[in-house]
């Protein structure tokens, strides 16, 4: 057995005294894991960052096997985050949701296409909430567990909308959510509204309506938690506003 794929590192663990258990997101075949024999030594270490885009070689003499990965960087912007805590912490949330929740080797090329799109966004310091925010609701969807954002669950309105039901995932106007109000979670308006701004109170109500629905469906029934470095990320947003 035999491929190569486009993917991004998600997490390394050491094997040995020179080699690394490498967790890969590749293009066409989802979460896939591999032995990268030798690279805890020299520049083959750099190369497996969590975070880097690699072009990957996968071989084994059985599918079910861990096998043997290769691995050339194509692109590593991971230096360029490390002085902004806030995209670093977005970059391994993202990293960790992806390997925490995606199942191994089925393929989620639109969750991948839209990590490498968040890649890029973090590395240019541009707006990269919006594509972070969008990028969870993405992996929700790819998982069966989309929202339905286009219109009102009770009326059918296209515009007001305003909240979520936490047992639908449909959202709800705020006209009509008024006698459920407190049983709904907010909608972040550039969630619905692509030219809307996205300050920090809504980067936070993205990220807790997104958590809930990944709670409910993916990670409590599996009797798991939410990956720790995804909490530090919303605990990160969250403290920044308390701090004003």
């Amino acid at each position: 057995m035999e491929w190569t794929d486009e993917a991004v590192v998600l997490s390394t663990r050491a094997y040995g005294e020179s080699s690394l258990v490498v967790q890969l997101l590749t293009r066409e075949r989802g979460r896939h894991a591999g032995l990268a024999k030798g690279a805890q030594r020299g520049k083959a270490r750099a190369v497996h960052q969590p975070g880097n885009r690699v072009r990957a070689t996968w071989k084994a003499r059985l599918d079910e096997h861990l096998g043997n990965l290769a691995a050339e960087l194509v692109r590593g912007d991971v230096a360029l985050l490390l002085d902004d805590a806030d995209r670093l912490g977005a970059l391994s949330s993202a990293l960790a949701l992806a390997e925490a929740a995606l199942p191994e080797r089925e393929p989620a090329p639109p969750v991948y296409e839209g990590l490498v799109r968040l890649l890029d966004t973090l590395a240019a310091d541009a707006a990269w909430a919006r594509d972070y925010a969008r990028w969870e609701l993405g992996l929700l969807a790819e998982l069966g567990f989309g929202l339905d954002l286009s219109r009102c669950a009770l009326t059918g309105a296209t515009t007001g909308l305003a909240f979520v039901s936490p047992r639908t995932g449909r959202a709800v106007s705020a006209e009509a959510a008024a006698p459920w109000r407190e049983r709904l979670l907010p909608l972040p308006r550039f969630l619905v509204e692509p030219d809307a701004a996205v300050p920090p109170p809504d980067l936070l109500a993205a990220l807790e309506l997104a958590g809930s629905f990944l709670e409910q469906h993916v990670f409590l029934p599996q009797g798991r938690a939410m990956p720790p470095a995804r909490s530090r990320f919303v605990d990160r947003i969250r403290q920044k506003l308390h701090n004003g």
